[in-house]
């Protein structure tokens, strides 16, 4: 059985081929801003709800305090940013960040109807994980939610965030990963590579490939340790990691 889902696998990866460093970013742009309307619907649906659990975690680890300035990189849709507005309170400020268009303006309508009278106040900015537009140490926490799979060099992006950071500012990172336990690793994949795109299709008819291409992304990606070890090069200190629903994501913790 397992030889069997290992070949399936394998024969799924064969099929989608992950754009290279020179396209991705004008690929992945083109597929969010397709899926963008759906995409919190989607979450909900394809986590089973276990996104909203998650961000709720990333937050709390994240330690924001009354007054900080938090940076939700690749923040498209803001629930991370309205989940840190309210520990940072009337005098902090919380800037959502994202490179897509579509998404920050599903952000951005969402903050809309929310009211604002106990949190931080949030301001929407469009912009490139590898190329922020922030003074160097302007930021006291910083968290990503999902995104540092889809920028176009992950090192760069690193180094940005933790130019941006405080002396002992905190970073976050959330993030799909790799399951611990093998047997749940291979139907996780069976799920990601077979299940996955088909709902995401039907519930937000979307037609780029972006549910084909979120699977390949995950599989690619640093598993727990290695992207651990690519924090420490980045320059930051104190790194560690939480796995949550047995590994399916992990929460990334680093300090500068």
């Amino acid at each position: 059985m397992r030889k069997s889902m290992s070949l399936h696998y394998n024969d799924m990866m064969k099929t989608y081929t992950l754009p290279g460093t020179a396209d991705k970013e004008t690929v992945v742009q083109k597929m969010f801003t397709s899926a963008a309307k759906a995409y919190d619907i989607n979450n909900t649906v394809l986590s089973f709800g276990l996104h909203h659990h998650w961000k709720r975690l990333a937050i709390g680890l994240l330690g924001v305090e009354p007054g900080h300035v938090v940076l939700d990189l690749c923040g498209g849709t803001a629930d991370l940013s309205l989940l840190a507005a309210r520990k940072a309170e009337k005098n902090g400020k919380v800037l959502t960040v994202d490179l897509n268009f579509a998404m920050l303006k599903v952000g951005k309508e969402k903050l809309e109807g929310v009211p604002s009278p106990d949190r931080a106040d949030i301001d929407v900015v469009q912009c490139n994980a590898e190329t922020l537009s922030f003074r160097d140490g302007s930021v006291d926490r910083l968290v990503v939610g999902f995104g540092l799979r889809n920028v176009s060099r992950l090192e760069m992006a690193l180094a940005e965030i933790h130019r941006v950071l405080k002396p002992g500012g905190r970073f976050v990172c959330l993030e799909f990963s790799t399951p611990t336990n093998a047997l749940w690793r291979q139907l996780y994949r069976l799920y990601s590579f077979f299940i996955l795109p088909w709902i995401g299709k039907v519930v937000s008819g979307d037609r780029t490939g972006i549910y084909e291409y979120l699977p390949a992304s995950i599989a690619r990606f640093p598993d727990q340790e290695r992207f651990r070890e690519i924090i420490l090069k980045a320059g930051f200190r104190e790194v560690s990691y939480r796995n949550l629903s047995g590994g399916i994501v992990a929460l990334h913790i680093g300090v500068k």
